[in-house]
């Protein structure tokens, strides 16, 4: 068989891109090794198809993290044999193109983002452009890329040369969606309406604060917020100071199929990130099609990608402004709204199309060419 070694910086647990990707490889026919790494925290996995490898790192953040993350993946690279190497993201492409030219392997680039644009690389700061100089350098020599939407494609064709194939981030389709957890369970409210934000990347100026501002002004709903980010504190300060216990609970970040549960019970999925950034402007998050497979109608901010999909599939809201007010008034009138039902059944309806048996074509007609 051959081997592919797929590497990312995360501790893979909540990856679902990552771990769509390598289930598609080892059906393919490859030998699939993911690595990446363990923190503290960490949750346990579940069995997958394929082998894991996870790192345990003596820093976890800051420029230590990612140095010392680079050395681990270089050496694990370097004595391990692999055909195919897959890095995901800037955070691991140097070791997976300096390994692939040393031995002559085959190395293909997925960018999730454009990573060099993150709000939290500060503008003309020192990580920002070190990281930047790394990105043009790299990319450009690149043979075979992915990356996560046609806006950001076209950043990349326009800065480096280089036009990646697009595979959007969409969940695996599923014939029924089983949910044997009750709400009680799960520790939601019988009697009110859940308002969900869902993500492994709850940050900065992704809508999340507006939405619990928002919730002073909604009655009869709760505004779930479920999963990991580095806002959340700030949230749960927020939530404190306006008296909101009662209307926002909080869960940590889930294993899948768990999410699936929460997911289910949602009468309006919520997506706010802001145009404060060209990453943030292209971005297309995975949770919009969580949603979707979940029959959830969408509360979605004003970007281009997000804007196609919510239109062209009708299956929910464009919020035209982030004023907390506002968001909460477009709450109120989607959980009333008589067109409910439509978005929901539209969104049955587009998970036949915005599923991953799709995306993953793209994906098939490179991979193939290296069996």
């Amino acid at each position: 068989m051959k081997k592919a070694i797929v590497s990312v910086i995360n501790d893979l647990v909540t990856d679902q891109r990552v771990h769509k990707v390598c289930t598609t490889l080892h059906d393919m026919g490859y030998d699939v090794l993911l690595v990446g790494r363990r923190r503290r925290e960490s949750l346990s996995m579940n069995a997958r198809k394929y082998r894991t490898h996870r790192m345990f790192l003596f820093f976890e953040k800051g420029p230590a993290f990612y140095a010392f993350f680079q050395l681990r993946l270089l050496f694990f690279l370097l004595f391990r044999r692999a055909d195919v190497l897959v890095s995901n993201d800037l955070d691991t492409l140097w070791p997976n193109f300096f390994i692939s030219k040393l031995k002559g392997t085959k190395l293909v680039y997925d960018a999730h983002e454009i990573f060099t644009e993150v709000p939290e690389l500060a503008e003309n700061s020192a990580r920002k452009k070190a990281w930047k100089k790394l990105e043009g350098w790299l990319v450009p020599k690149l043979k075979h890329m992915f990356t996560v939407n046609n806006s950001i494609a076209a950043w990349y064709e326009k800065q480096y040369g280089i036009r990646p194939l697009v595979v959007r981030n969409m969940p695996r389709l599923q014939s029924e969606v089983t949910v044997s957890m009750t709400r009680n369970e799960l520790g939601l409210p019988e009697n009110k309406r859940i308002i969900l934000l869902q993500g492994a990347g709850i940050n900065i100026q992704r809508g999340a604060e507006e939405a619990v501002e928002a919730m002073q002004y909604v009655d009869h709903a709760v505004l779930l917020i479920l999963g990991s980010g580095d806002v959340l504190p700030l949230l749960k300060e927020m939530v404190k100071k306006n008296k909101l216990e009662e209307k926002v609970i909080f869960i940590p970040r889930q294993p899948f199929e768990k999410l699936q549960a929460y997911t289910h019970f949602a009468g309006i999925g919520l997506t706010l990130d802001k145009d404060t950034n060209i990453n943030y402007r292209f971005s297309l998050p995975n949770k919009i099609f969580d949603y979707i497979h979940a029959g959830v109608p969408v509360l979605a901010s004003n970007l281009v990608e997000v804007r196609q999909v919510v239109e062209k599939y009708n299956v929910g809201r464009i919020a035209e402004s982030h004023d907390p007010r506002e968001i909460a008034r477009v709450m109120t009138e989607m959980l009333a709204s008589p067109d409910y039902e439509t978005w929901k059944s539209n969104a049955a309806r587009a998970r036949t199309e915005l599923c991953w048996e799709q995306e993953e074509l793209q994906l098939k007609s490179v991979y193939s060419k290296f069996l």
